[in-house]
């Protein structure tokens, strides 16, 4: 997607520091943190949401999920715990249209919905 900010971070048209990387997605902070740790897992790969899962995209999913767990321990949040969320459609919070995973910790996040 020509005008998607998360392809032009992925692309180095837009500079972020990230977190963590691995060949299907990279890690950076949120700019509007929910919790102390609030990360973004971003697959390499547009996909516009969770409604737009295929079967191909088993692989980017998987490795999407992997550097979730690198992250959390970067964060130091692998042993208190973490919470992982994609938001689905406005009404679930969505701002920007390409799927990425929430990374949130460090602190007690309590019960959702």
């Amino acid at each position: 997607m020509l005008d998607c900010l998360f392809c032009k971070m992925n692309s180095g048209q837009v500079p972020v520091q990230k977190v963590a990387e691995n060949e299907h997605a990279f890690a950076i902070r949120d700019i509007n943190p929910r919790a102390p740790i609030h990360d973004l897992i971003i697959p390499r790969v547009h996909i516009d949401s969770g409604r737009d899962f295929e079967w191909v995209h088993g692989e980017v999913l998987a490795g999407v999920f992997m550097l979730s767990k690198e992250v959390a321990r970067l964060e130091g949040v692998w042993e208190p715990g973490y919470r992982l969320a994609f938001n689905v459609g406005d009404a679930a919070g969505m701002t920007i249209s390409h799927l990425h995973l929430h990374l949130l910790g460090g602190r007690a996040l309590g019960p959702e919905g």
